[in-house]
């Protein structure tokens, strides 16, 4: 039941969680009675545009969160004319100050930085993302929350119970309740790696208020408070390793889930010390048993699908596979599960496409805290292409050549590990090898119906240029001007696009299996351009469909590519090509 406990990397979450229970607990309270609650909503969603500027600049996350829930705050007291925040009338303006970041932060992602998993996986946290730094910076955050307080508590208790009164005693300062908004930002902040920008809330003011409805003192308020904070977040902290779910979100359904007992406790009319118990016991759950060994096969953990096809080739009955992305999903875009660490950690080989595809294998292995052999296939690779950005182009497989260098680097790394079979593994290498060369010397016959002046196409983003460049096409444009679907197209790129499309009288727009063919759907109805066969660009298809293996997705791409360029009238049928 406890297991996810003993990995290092739930191990500082859970230390990550219950810090910020402790700032979070104490805060809340104090939002709760004061009505910030929508600011401090607020000012975690505030942060997207300084997380997003710290990715494109390559600088600390929270330093930019900082930086931008400062900003937020001051505009929130110059919107306000210093009138307190928590009066409903001012919510507008509030409001106001958020949407103008929230627009800056999209520019800023679009136009700017392009922007992608990086800063999604801050908006809705990620237990991979916490380190040594994280901690510290929940530990200021809980110092910071308890130190304020203790010395500014009696005045922002008087200001949340009456304010007409305490000013009337003389509590006329404005600095304790910017004291205040600086401290939920701050806390805000901190919550980022552990529940992500968007649920700051489920820390911040969930768990005030469901102490809020059984009891009435201050001090056992805020005790239950850090107390029943602490419980949600650990067992968010443990469900989510459960289920794979990210913990910002699991730890925001958990603290919903008390606050529903709670409320439903207090219309029954259940004494409170029973309601509080019960929404305790209600957040228990059971264990699940770890998965079995794969007996005496070579236990192997591929990054993507098409990685995990060439390893299947290669290795044949003898290898257990496990395959970390599904078909269909876009590696760029892909956030590390736990259960991806567990696999890390007995794996006896991981196997990485490289050049950047997914990155996020480095962290998952550093993570396990185990020592498999690696192979990094793009390291290897014979061809080598570069992006639009002057960066490699991870999308290596699509050159025959590269394909079959990389079965020969996997036959390398599983006969390290497993010397008995090293023989076997060359020879599936090797047949492997040959397969390839007779599918690109079919697709060469099949292109010999499009003139080479008409072979001429616009990809979904730039990820077909090694097929294009061996195969005598001409990729003229991308609907995504990047080697990266993380990237977003604005306004000016798809114009830009429309007039090389009509200069060059492009025949066909080719989506992504896995994109989103909207754009391209778009930049037909623009330009008469026709909108292709979606193409796999950066992965392979499901069990049962053409592209299914990494030779099969290639022969599903030549077909539709030619049927593409010459109107349906012509075709490269998969039993030609493979």
């Amino acid at each position: 039941m406890f297991e996810p406990f003993t990995l290092p990397f739930v191990q500082r979450g859970l230390v990550e969680v219950l810090l910020l229970a402790l700032a979070a607990g104490l805060v809340g309270t104090w939002i709760v009675l004061r009505g910030l609650a929508f600011h401090a909503h607020a000012v975690g969603t505030a942060t997207f545009p300084g997380l997003v500027v710290a990715d494109g600049l390559g600088f600390a996350a929270p330093l930019g969160a900082l930086a931008a829930a400062a900003l937020f705050t001051a505009g929130v007291a110059v919107a306000l004319h210093g009138r307190d925040a928590a009066e409903e009338e001012h919510g507008p303006p509030i409001a106001l100050v958020l949407v103008a970041c929230l627009a800056g932060g999209i520019v800023l992602a679009s136009d700017v930085f392009g922007s992608g998993a990086n800063v999604n996986t801050l908006l809705f946290g990620s237990l991979l993302l916490i380190d040594d730094g994280d901690v510290a910076i929940a530990a200021v955050a809980a110092a910071l929350a308890l130190a304020g307080s203790l010395l500014l508590g009696r005045r922002w208790l008087a200001a949340g119970f009456d304010r007409v009164s305490a000013r009337a005693l003389g509590l006329r300062s404005r600095w304790p309740d910017a004291a205040l908004l600086a401290l939920v930002a701050v806390v805000a902040v901190a919550a980022l790696s552990a529940v992500g920008a968007l649920l700051a809330t489920a820390l911040l003011v969930v768990p005030a208020a469901t102490t809020r409805l059984l009891t009435d003192r201050m001090l056992p308020w805020q005790v239950s408070t850090v107390v029943l904070a602490a419980v949600e977040g650990t067992f968010g902290l443990w469900l989510s390793v459960k289920t794979d779910a990210p913990p910002g979100a699991t730890i925001a359904v958990v603290a919903g889930a008390a606050f529903a007992l709670a409320l439903a406790a207090r219309a029954l009319g259940v004494r409170r010390g029973a309601a509080l118990a019960a929404a305790a016991l209600a957040l228990g759950g059971c264990g699940s048993a770890a998965p079995g060994g794969s007996g005496d096969r070579v236990d192997v953990v591929a990054s993507t699908p098409v990685v995990a096809d060439l390893v299947r080739e290669v290795g044949g009955a003898d290898v257990a596979v496990t395959q970390l992305l599904e078909p269909n999903s876009d590696p760029h875009e892909y956030e590390p599960r736990p259960s991806d660490v567990a696999d890390a950690a007995n794996a006896d080989v991981v196997v990485q496409s490289g050049l950047g595809l997914d990155h996020w294998v480095d962290q998952v292995v550093e993570q396990s805290g185990a020592d498999p052999r690696i192979a990094d296939l793009g390291a290897g690779v014979p061809v080598h292409l570069d992006g639009p950005d002057a960066e490699p182009d991870p999308h290596w497989w699509h050159d025959p050549r590269n394909a079959a260098a990389a079965a020969g680097a996997i036959a390398s790394a599983l006969g390290d590990a497993d010397p008995d079979r090293a023989v076997a593994y060359r020879r599936n290498a090797d047949r492997f090898t040959d397969e390839v060369a007779r599918q690109a010397e079919a697709i060469d016959r099949c292109l010999q119906a499009i003139p080479r002046t008409r072979r001429v196409i616009v990809t979904d983003h730039d990820a077909l240029d090694y097929f294009a460049r061996r195969y005598g096409i001409e990729v003229v444009g991308a609907i995504i001007p990047s080697t990266t679907t993380g990237a977003q197209a604005s306004a000016g790129d798809l114009a830009r696009l429309d007039a090389v499309i009509r200069e060059r009288d492009v025949p066909a727009v080719f989506p992504a299996e896995a994109g989103n063919r909207r754009l391209a759907d778009a930049v037909s109805r623009d330009t008469g351009a026709v909108v292709g066969e979606p193409l796999y660009a950066d992965t392979i298809g499901p069990a049962g469909s053409d592209g299914e293996t990494l030779l099969g997705a290639t022969a599903h791409n030549a077909d539709a590519i030619v049927r593409g360029l010459s109107g349906g009238r012509d075709g490269c049928p998969k039993a030609a090509v493979t």
